[in-house]
């Protein structure tokens, strides 16, 4: 199955956000929005989005005792959002809570669940009190997502190749921590591949919020993007 491509609307305002969407309507499927947009404008931007044309990944990471995420998933249900995140670390009775409510109220939402963030190095986890590496994590968490349920993770793409081998095929990859060729990035993502490697990997979606947000011409970065997925 080809590699898609997600844009994460990490912008502060839908002010800023608006002229980027009218850009790239037609260009791209996915938009991803985050914490930053649902806390500032709730489930009626989330509506607004889709009605332009996009589906629509809500990216909540939602981590809490089982009833309460279970209770969560079922009040979002009703928007118009394709995927949904959960933090796997929220352990097998959460993440299976979450699953059951998932399937009696919304069954064709893909809900995913969050490995490590990329933002996470092996010093981040040790300060945690995770002795293992990120990779050896991720297969933990990612073998206790499956095993609970879910049909699909956020994982960095380094992570891919070695969750290909271990998880079912239909599993869902979906990854940040995507910058294109001779971006150095210089930013929070530790954890990074270029968006045809990422394809190359195993990769489901790749996730691209700043080399298209900061972009002087989005349309065009888009397209690079999406043309070295196509080559992939």
């Amino acid at each position: 199955m080809p590699c898609d491509l997600i844009l994460a609307l990490d912008v502060p305002t839908r002010e800023e956000a608006a002229p980027i969407l009218r850009q790239l309507r037609g260009e791209l499927r996915w938009v991803k929005i985050g914490l930053q947009m649902f806390t500032a404008y709730g489930p009626d931007y989330v509506k607004a989005v889709a009605d332009e044309g996009f589906n629509i990944f809500l990216d909540l990471k939602l981590h809490d005792i089982p009833n309460t995420v279970a209770k969560a998933v079922e009040s979002l249900a009703p928007l118009p959002i394709g995927m949904l995140t959960l933090h796997a670390s929220g352990g097998r009775e959460m993440m299976t809570y979450a699953r059951k409510a998932q399937l009696a109220s919304k069954p064709d939402l893909l809900l995913l669940g969050v490995t490590v963030l990329t933002s996470m190095d092996a010093t981040g986890l040790c300060e945690l009190g995770v002795s293992v590496s990120p990779e050896s994590q991720v297969s933990r968490l990612g073998q206790l997502a499956s095993d609970s349920g879910l049909t699909g993770l956020v994982c960095s793409p380094l992570e891919v190749s070695m969750l290909r081998k271990h998880l079912p095929a239909g599993i869902q990859l979906v990854t940040p921590g995507i910058r294109p060729a001779g971006e150095a990035g210089g930013d929070d993502q530790k954890r990074i591949m270029t968006p045809g490697d990422a394809a190359r990997a195993g990769s489901s979606y790749i996730v691209v919020g700043r080399p298209i947000l900061k972009a002087k011409d989005p349309v065009a970065a888009t397209r690079a993007i999406l043309a070295d997925l196509a080559s992939a």
